[in-house]
């Protein structure tokens, strides 16, 4: 098949550029003929405010380069992952007048949420949810800590929901869990169109580290939604029996690294390269996921899984889905230190049922999150999208009535950021 792979990098490498790496490594290594159209963000340092507001709305460039694309290479799935700010939803249009069925993978809560986490102030917030406009975000400058930032990105979705963008241009759309799929299905878009398709991982081999050690983990970003603070203050004020080791970087790097100085229980280790992180997850009694947020598909449980390391997270949103309490892991309560704490002072109590949990984790590893698994779940997917623009395209045909209409276009985007400001300033 051949497929184009679209993803617009973050300035700070996350999980959503990690996924799209390996999948682009999965389709290739079957095979399949792929090219990927990837932007970053750093191409707009430099840009005026007016024109990145009106390219992160609707990049008329991007969509052209993205059809030249499919003509060009016989393209018959264009597979989207991020593509804020510079390829724009725009793309979505170009990319099937040109021929080719859309996927989009929603690995967070945009659409819904313009801070993407569902999360403010570290608890969970569902304020802009169900409204046409979200307000709450660009007030409380949910994105990126910006209302500027905040009222582009409301634009942005705004825009494509009048237009009817996701609904008529995506093929199909992959929710990472159940869990998303409610939510993205209860806003609003077609049910028929959510896929629901894990992610995976990819463990190194020849692992050297020993299995099962005397620490407690976390890994991941340094941020409020983590659950950073909940998890130092259980090791500041509970006294667990485990040691904690905390990998990754982030806004509240400094917080961390200032709270681990003066705990002799605590060890902050920064950013380490993917393999030394395989290495201390699987030397790890526990790894800990103490999110306040609902989590789009935390790969930190997986590569635990991976390992044979069981998990400990917040029994919240889709890690609910992903850990079967007593058997790969155990829950504790989102932003409760004390239930954190006896959750990993259980765990560390009994070394026989952790290795029980580490076996039981490993087995649900090999049995959902296998690349040789994600594969045939990605081919499912495309091929819907495949028999869905076909679909539509016939009906079209046959009523005489375009699915791309010239009205779908909006002229410029600049009149729509300025009413959005207009009205937050009056709000």
């Amino acid at each position: 098949m051949n497929v184009l792979v679209c993803h617009n990098f973050y300035r700070h490498a996350g999980g959503e550029d990690s996924v799209f790496h390996e999948e682009v490594r999965l389709l290739e290594s079957y095979g399949h003929h792929v090219v990927c159209y990837t932007r970053r963000n750093d191409e707009f340092d430099g840009q005026s405010k007016l024109r990145l507001s009106m390219n992160a709305v609707w990049n008329r460039a991007t969509a052209n380069e993205l059809a030249e694309l499919v003509r060009r290479e016989n393209i018959q799935v264009a597979h989207f992952h991020n593509t804020w700010p510079l390829i724009s939803a725009a793309g979505y249009s170009a990319v099937r007048r040109a021929g080719a069925a859309v996927v989009q993978t929603l690995h967070n809560y945009r659409l819904l949420c313009p801070g993407g986490t569902l999360c403010r102030q570290g608890k969970v917030c569902e304020a802009c949810v169900g409204k046409v406009v979200p307000w709450p975000a660009m007030r409380h400058g949910c994105y990126r800590y910006s209302r500027f930032a905040s009222t582009i990105m409301a634009s942005a979705t705004v825009t494509h929901r009048m237009l009817g963008t996701f609904r008529r241009h995506v093929d199909r759309f992959i929710a990472l869990s159940e869990f998303a799929r409610d939510k993205f299905q209860a806003a609003g878009l077609p049910r028929n169109k959510l896929v629901i398709k894990p992610n995976f991982v990819i463990p190194p081999t020849n692992l050297t580290t020993e299995a099962g050690g005397n620490y407690a983990l976390f890994v991941g970003r340094l941020s409020p939604e983590k659950g950073v603070q909940p998890l130092l203050a259980a090791w500041r004020d509970h006294a667990p029996s485990l040691p904690l080791k905390i990998v990754g970087d982030g806004p509240q790097s400094e917080l961390v690294e200032s709270e681990a100085g003066r705990n002799p229980r605590m060890e902050y280790l920064g950013r380490r390269a993917p393999r030394e992180v395989y290495e201390l997850i699987r030397g790890a009694a526990v790894l800990v996921v103490p999110s306040v947020n609902y989590e789009g598909f935390p790969r930190t449980i997986v590569e635990a899984f991976a390992v044979g390391t069981p998990v400990i997270a917040s029994r919240l949103g889709s890690m609910i889905e992903l850990i079967e309490d007593g058997c790969t892991g155990a829950f504790c309560e989102a932003g409760n230190p004390a239930s954190l704490v006896a959750a990993v002072n259980r765990l560390a109590a009994d070394p026989a049922k952790r290795e029980q949990m580490g076996m039981a984790a490993k087995d649900e590893f090999q049995r959902r999150y296998t690349p040789e698994r994600n594969h045939a779940q990605l081919l499912s997917v495309y091929d819907q999208a495949v028999r869905e623009r076909a679909l539509t395209f016939a009906a079209s045909r046959s009523t005489g009535v375009s699915t791309s209409r010239n009205r779908s276009r909006p002229a410029t985007t600049a009149p729509v950021v300025a009413n959005v400001v207009s009205d937050m300033k009056h709000s």
